[in-house]
């Protein structure tokens, strides 16, 4: 075994990679950029090298001063995590070339199945049935798109290089296929480097089944069974499950062979992933997609059933070590189910967020886990990936891991950031969850009903309660004087209300009244309520300077938790900053700065492109600017036909969230 581990990543991944480092007594090197100085993975590690600026491309993605860390701190091995260099061949002949071992699979199967078109074929010719789809690879812009006409629509645009869904493109009117191949070669580029596509043919309603294996350099190679990852969004994993309740027996075992002969068709080493698509009404006919040469994100639901700690063996089949197992060795027992949390608001469309984490409690115990890179005060930015942990949940059957995940989600605190724990709660309770009637469309149908609308009464009645609370003097012995406390006492009549101006932000401000009553309770009148409802809160001491408490109101008793600063959360997961509220001056900002006319930042990042310039006359939809946030684009679009009059911006400019990017004119309409 290795005497010392570079560990060439961040996050979560860095942390459980440390981990089981630690367990092995390995000594850890962590890397990390400025923006990561004070990390969690910079913090736990044995030792740990600065290794650039912010920008991944000057740090996390710089070949050269990840050697030049392992070289300095005596490293012999280099684990590459996910994301990043994980699956970039070169960086893999770098590490053999400086006399490091990678711990992954040899350069060459890298660099074969990194490409989906090589690896469609070579599977293929292996007998793994595989999606039918273009071949060749370099095709243009042209080339794809009669590709797409002959396949037929829908059809799924695909970067050959990389996966994660990053530059992937569902295809449904062929007249859209210019701007979409367009902007999956931009996703491409940016996110891997390389922007050649591939075109394949779209299976309505499939199921995301992809099978572990794991090989070693002595020529054995097992399965260790099936993930569930149809629940997605934008061809994105946000819940995993192992085992699927899809399968049976007979084709869990066929697919796993079929993952064997993948594997070995390319030389393969270590632990990987192969991607099958699988229509839900045939599980029988299954297709290839591709194979992810390194540890998956969602690789904790696997170690969960079968017992076997993943990166510990990726270590030992690097450090030459054969597998001990046979392929009637590995058996699934129980059930895991893992949840996302990422850093991004349902409310607005899934847009990432940031923000400084105040508070976090993250659940452990019995049959919970949680793997993650966060801690209390880190900074959350727009340079890297939304993910910020995973919540897995293990138990002996399907319905008992999806209640503990469920539960442990309710009890998952990143107070200061905003994220999609509330979301998966809710997606997790969905009735076709429930049933295992799952198929990678079925989030984007239901999405809808998944995320709230607004802001949920009881915010609001909570915050003018606690707030209702503070106002009068201090308790104490003695007289106080009536006239002192601003609790609405009048002398000779009932008690006056007191109004308390509230907003959330990116929510309209809100108005709650609140009055005591003459039996020493308060009642409350909420933002378009005719009656008054009947409300009071109790206050119980938390974990560090955190505040549990109830509201009753109408009846109805809620869970929340707070923090000084004034964050609030709901026990469902969902997240909210709950502020005092000057209505004339923030209409006085809203109309100089957010007015119609104005086109603002979705979501803090980079301009990533510009199509227009001051003076350019636009039509209504119009794509207008590209802003990039965490490997995701958003295009903003003219809200009406007209001129555009300013532009704040250009490609690179960094922007926060609503910032005004450019001002469009409308068109006079004429007069008779």
């Amino acid at each position: 075994m290795f005497e010392t581990v570079l560990v060439a990543n961040r996050g979560e991944i860095a942390v459980r990679v440390v981990r089981t480092l630690r367990a092995l007594g390995v000594r850890s090197v962590a890397v990390f950029s400025d923006a990561d100085a004070d990390a969690r993975h910079v913090r736990e590690a044995d030792t740990a090298v600065r290794i650039g600026p912010a920008p991944a491309a000057e740090s996390y993605l710089s070949v050269g001063r990840i050697l030049q860390a392992a070289a300095r701190t005596g490293a012999q091995a280099v684990h590459p995590g996910y994301g990043f260099l994980a699956e970039n061949a070169g960086f893999a002949r770098a590490c053999e070339a400086a006399g490091l071992v990678f711990i992954g699979p040899p350069a060459d199967a890298i660099a074969l199945m990194g490409d989906k078109i090589r690896a469609k074929e070579t599977v293929k010719a292996a007998g793994v049935p595989v999606v039918p789809g273009s071949s060749g690879s370099g095709l243009t812009d042209g080339e794809l798109a009669e590709a797409a006409r002959e396949i037929g629509m829908p059809v799924l645009l695909k970067p050959s290089a990389g996966g994660g869904g990053k530059g992937m493109r569902l295809v449904r009117d062929a007249g859209l296929l210019a701007d979409e191949i367009a902007a999956a070669r931009r996703e491409a580029r940016a996110s891997f480097g390389d922007d050649t596509l591939l075109v394949e043919r779209w299976v309505d309603r499939p199921r995301h089944i992809e099978i572990q294996v794991l090989a070693d350099g002595h020529g054995n190679v097992v399965h260790l069974g099936e993930r569930e990852c149809s629940l997605q969004r934008r061809h994105q994993k946000i819940i995993e499950e192992a085992p699927s309740v899809l399968l049976d027996d007979r084709t869990r075992a066929a697919m796993g062979e079929a993952a064997v002969q993948a594997a070995r068709s390319c030389g393969y080493r270590g632990a990987g992933t192969v991607e099958f698509i699988v229509p839900g009404g045939d599980p029988e006919s299954y297709y290839f997609m591709e194979m992810n040469t390194r540890l998956q994100v969602e690789h904790p639901v696997t170690e969960l059933v079968t017992g076997l700690d993943l990166v510990e063996w990726q270590l030992r089949v690097a450090a030459g070590e054969r597998l001990p197992y046979a392929q009637e060795d590995i058996s699934l027992t129980g059930h895991a189910v893992e949840a996302r949390l990422c850093a991004e608001d349902p409310a607005r469309g899934f847009l990432p967020s940031g923000g400084t984490v105040l508070r976090l409690r993250e659940p452990q115990g019995d049959g919970m886990r949680t793997d993650s890179g966060l801690s209390e005060g880190t900074e959350v930015g727009s340079l890297y990936d939304p993910m910020l942990s995973k919540v897995i949940a293990y138990g002996p059957d399907r319905p008992s891991a999806l209640r503990r995940l469920r539960a442990a989600l309710a009890e998952t605190v990143t107070l200061g950031v905003q994220t999609n724990a509330g979301f998966l709660r809710r997606l997790l309770a969905h009735p076709a969850v429930v049933a295992g009637e799952l198929d990678t469309g079925l989030v984007e149908r239901e999405v809808t009903g998944l995320v709230p609308e607004g802001v949920p009464a009881e915010v609001y009645a909570a915050a003018a309660l606690l707030r209702h609370s503070a106002l009068g003097p201090a308790g104490g012995s003695g007289w106080a004087n009536p006239f002192a406390a601003a609790d609405g006492w009048r002398l000779g009549g009932e008690r006056a209300w007191t109004p308390h101006h509230l907003q959330v932000p990116g929510h309209e401000p809100v108005t709650v009244r609140v009055r005591e009553t003459p039996d020493g309770g308060t009642e409350l009148l909420l933002p378009g309520a005719d009656q008054p409802l009947p409300g009071s809160v109790g206050v119980h001491p938390g974990p560090g300077a955190e505040h549990r408490f109830t509201l009753l109101l109408d009846g109805v008793c809620h869970t929340f938790a707070t923090a000084a600063d004034g964050t609030w959360l709901g026990r469902d997961g969902d997240a909210w900053h709950v502020r005092d509220h000057d209505p004339v001056a923030a209409s006085l900002v809203r109309a100089a700065h957010s007015g119609a006319d104005s086109l603002t930042a979705p979501m803090p990042g980079t301009v990533t492109v510009v199509k227009v310039a001051v003076g350019d006359e636009v039509a209504a939809g119009q794509s207008l600017l590209v802003v990039e946030a965490m490997k995701m684009e958003h295009v903003v679009s003219a809200p009406h036909a007209g001129t555009v009059t300013e532009l704040d911006v250009t490609p690179g400019t960094t922007v926060a969230m609503d910032q005004v990017l450019a001002v469009i004119a409308p068109v006079e309409e004429e007069t008779a």
